[in-house]
């Protein structure tokens, strides 16, 4: 049986996702979307660029869920930008219900799915989807730490002039200005970033990485970031369905690890067939753990609201 990816929302990141699970032949894709044609015509685009990618997955865009059916991730990428005048709880509630609504879809029409979000306000729209759709919790994850991880790694590569490979890091936390990168974990092949270079320079890299996204939006003007993410979110879905079970920083819900629960955050996880297959709970220092709380604090603080909204 051929595998079937779903991704909803085909504006810059959605668009890109489907593209780069085409590209890699990981599954049939359908893009969804609320945009009479758009969908409809991004996907037609791509199915014509298959004979001289060479890829032969099927594309099909839609503005409904009926051929969404028995997909085996769907992937949640929709939702509004935040515009001038608009509160952090205004865009939260806005895309409250865009979540709402497409995991209410997803859950219906494909009950054995693993969701994967993107949507931002990230870790809050995560506890959204698992709150509608009733799923175990292994089977709702959020991007984020991947694209934070990825960020990261770049720009110590810059810095240090070295391969973009040869860099290992990882970042828990919130998808935000309160994210953790772990420096302590941090090297270049195997030689520890503060044998590398000073802390001066690590604190400059370390404050990039949590202001990575505005860097960019503050480029662009309009829009931000969809390339790293889409690439992101397809190296979870590639984890997924090959069953690589790789180890990488998600935002997978806490039932007590690291001292958080019921709340999703930033955390090492095993990504196989499964979903979160393991949760890696490793020792943080003092000030990591501390900072790890106050990341958790905020996502807190956003649930707090929907809850309230869900009342």
């Amino acid at each position: 049986m051929r595998r079937k990816v779903t991704v909803v929302g085909a504006g810059n990141v959605g668009a890109n996702t489907a593209q780069k699970i085409a590209l890699k032949e990981l599954a049939d894709v359908v893009l969804v979307d609320v945009i009479e044609g758009v969908p409809q015509g991004k996907g037609l685009d791509m199915l014509e660029s298959a004979p001289v990618e060479g890829y032969d997955v099927r594309i099909v865009g839609t503005n409904g869920y009926d051929e969404t059916a028995g997909s085996d991730i769907v992937v949640i990428t929709a939702g509004f930008p935040r515009k001038p005048g608009m509160s952090r709880d205004d865009l939260l509630l806005a895309n409250y219900e865009v979540v709402k609504s497409a995991t209410e879809q997803a859950a219906k029409h494909s009950p054995n799915a693993i969701l994967i979000l993107v949507t931002n306000p990230l870790d809050a729209m995560c506890w959204t989807a698992l709150k509608i759709s009733g799923f175990p919790p292994r089977r709702v994850i959020g991007m984020a730490g991947v694209l934070d991880t990825a960020r990261f790694r770049t720009f110590i590569a810059e810095e240090l002039d070295v391969s973009f490979e040869n860099v290992t890091a990882m970042v828990l936390g919130g998808h935000g200005d309160t994210m953790v990168p772990l420096v302590r974990f941090t090297n270049v092949s195997g030689i520890p970033l503060s044998e590398l270079t000073d802390q001066a320079t690590i604190e400059r890299l370390v404050q990039r990485t949590r202001d990575g996204g505005a860097e960019i939006v503050k480029h662009l003007k309009t829009g931000s970031a969809y390339y790293a993410p889409a690439a992101s979110t397809v190296e979870m879905v590639e984890s997924i369905l090959k069953d690589k079970k790789k180890v990488l920083p998600c935002a997978a819900y806490l039932q007590g690890e690291y001292g958080i629960s019921e709340l999703f955050v930033g955390v090492p996880v095993k990504l196989g067939k499964d979903g979160v297959e393991q949760i890696y709970e490793i020792k943080l220092e003092s000030a990591e753990q501390a900072a790890l709380n106050k990341s958790a604090d905020a996502v807190k603080e956003l649930i707090e609201v929907i809850k309230r909204k869900m009342q």
